[in-house]
């Protein structure tokens, strides 16, 4: 056997046979120019909508976070606004209609990379539209995951959501990628589904004269086999006992929230039985606007995510953009590392004025909706910012206010951040990136962003005593929150709520209520006096175990 090493994403051990997901089509021509290119450019949107009733077609067959994910791939090949690009490159330069929607949809997916964090994460949705578009209009088969006809471990490259989406456990032994990360769709839908799942394996597609594999989730490694072996399914945490309140089995509350960004995202939550969202990004309201968009329309996107908590704790993220996330209203002008610039909270200080319509509209809301909305602000640093801030947001009306700790300085002054408001919640996924300076996005780099490193667990630890000294609340709204034994974890640092992706709601809630605080504080110190990663999650199995 090969024995090949990677960042084990999604803890258990599964072996079977291998099956390989497609890889993306050749690279279409850009000649010999058409010759009638209006009737290649009138090829495109037939084709795109194809795509997109193929897409809400499966979207029709699932229900919760799957169905939402379809539906929005399926949206996302509908935008007129890749279509037009595309037509206007045919027209303009004589392309073939494949390649012509190829230059269309990588502008857009650089121009997503550009912004970083959350909005970066979608460019493998725009690949994954734009080479289905691109095999309908060649009339070939899509590349994705092929029909299983018996139990196996994928192997891909990187998985899209709509390759995933509706998978069957069943018959998904084991997810291994050669990129990714953490944070990535593969990690988070693999965790949700219980699957053992290890990505950025390095040199994993060169092997192809495999034909099963053995996959370690917890140690992060794959052994490939050109002989079969043994199938062995992995063990999976029983979620039916989920009650949709989430606490430890001797009755320490700790609330399971999902983390949305539209009205699909709440669907999918409510579905899982979240007891309310603890991280609702507001920039979808945003992104396509030319203009601000008026109090009045943030208002109704608001209400309309909302609504479905009614009664409920929603926290609602204050507009997260800037130098590295531009819009074309707020024009920040270039900077040199954009990363490290005027972004979240620090572009409000230039215009205070976008935050408090935002603020007012947030607040209305709320009203309408009948939630019980708190606001908080991304990329605090310093006390100060953080009362600046909980001090307009009770202008506006709003009487909760917190920060997102994702800077290692918030961390390092969290007493200090919560006297000055009345919780905070931190972003593991940025905090990470920060803490290691490590481009998340990067498969290179994926070991470094792995939210078991015990330099990311020391500074959450510091953040939990602070919110005990303080008697505030600490949650977490990274992708940290979704992994059921990190989350045991978390909780013994001192968080007192988890917000993950919807999916993950049943099994992070279901891992929670069958140990105890006592349990889940002995797991804690041992991870944090691990040296390493590997270390760490071995001690925190061992200590539950």
């Amino acid at each position: 056997m090969l024995r090949l090493s990677g960042v084990g994403v999604s803890d258990g051990r599964a072996a079977g046979p291998v099956v390989r997901v497609a890889e993306p089509l050749p690279e279409p021509p850009a000649s010999p120019a058409v010759t009638d290119p209006s009737a290649e450019a009138a090829r495109i949107s037939p084709a795109a909508e194809t795509v997109a009733n193929g897409l809400f077609a499966r979207a029709a067959g699932v229900e919760g976070d799957a169905k939402a994910v379809l539906e929005t791939t399926a949206a996302m090949a509908m935008d007129p606004s890749l279509s037009s690009r595309a037509e206007q490159l045919v027209n303009q330069r004589g392309l073939p209609a494949p390649r012509a929607v190829l230059e269309a949809a990588n502008e857009f997916a650089e121009s997503l990379r550009a912004t970083g964090g959350y909005l970066a994460e979608r460019v493998r949705d725009v690949h994954d539209v734009r080479d289905r578009i691109i095999a309908e209009l060649l009339g070939v088969r899509p590349p994705g995951v092929p029909t299983l006809l018996e139990p196996s471990v994928l192997l891909a490259r990187d998985l899209a959501p709509a390759d995933t989406a509706d998978l069957d456990p069943d018959l998904v032994l084991a997810l291994v990628t050669e990129e990714g990360g953490p944070t990535s769709h593969t990690a988070i839908l693999a965790r949700s589904l219980g699957i053992p799942a290890v990505v950025a394996v390095r040199g994993l597609l060169a092997e192809t004269s495999a034909v099963a594999a053995e996959v370690d989730g917890d140690g992060g490694t794959v052994s490939l086999s050109e002989e079969p072996v043994e199938v062995r399914s992995p063990e999976r945490i029983d979620t039916t006992g989920w009650t949709g309140d989430g606490g430890t089995s001797d009755g320490e509350r700790v609330k399971i929230l999902a983390n949305v960004g539209a009205a699909a995202d709440t669907t999918a939550a409510v579905s899982a039985g979240a007891e309310g969202v603890g991280l609702f990004r507001t920039e979808f309201c945003y992104l396509a606007a030319q203009d601000e968009p008026d109090v009045a329309t943030q208002r109704a996107a608001y209400a309309e995510v909302l609504e479905p908590f009614a009664g409920k704790p929603v926290v609602v993220r204050t507009l997260d953009a800037g130098a590295d996330k531009p819009l074309g209203f707020l024009d920040t002008g270039a900077e040199p590392n954009p990363a490290l610039g005027v972004r979240g909270l620090r572009v409000a200080f230039d215009r205070p004025d976008v935050l408090d319509r935002q603020l007012e509209a947030i607040a209305a809301a709320a009203e309408d909706s009948g939630a019980e909305v708190s606001v908080m602000a991304p990329m605090v640093a310093t006390p100060e910012e953080a009362a600046w801030f909980t001090e307009r947001a009770r202008t506006a009306g709003i009487t909760r206010a917190g920060v997102m700790v994702e800077i290692p300085a918030a961390a390092l002054i969290a007493s200090e951040l919560l006297e000055a408001v009345d919780f905070v919640s931190v972003g593991t996924n940025d905090l990470a990136q920060y803490v290691f300076a490590a481009d998340r996005q990067l498969g290179a780099l994926a070991g470094l962003n792995d939210p078991w490193q015990p330099a990311l667990l020391r500074l959450i630890a510091m953040i939990g005593r602070a919110g005990a000294e303080t008697g505030k609340p600490v949650g977490v709204c990274g992708e940290a929150a979704a992994d059921p034994l990190l989350g045991r974890v978390l909780v013994g640092l001192g968080v007192r709520s988890l917000s993950m992706v919807a999916t993950a709601v049943p099994a992070v809630g279901s891992a929670l209520a069958g140990v105890s605080l006592r349990a889940c504080e002995r797991a804690a110190r041992d991870a944090l006096a691990a040296p390493d990663v590997a270390t760490a999650k071995a001690a925190a199995r061992a200590a539950f175990e």
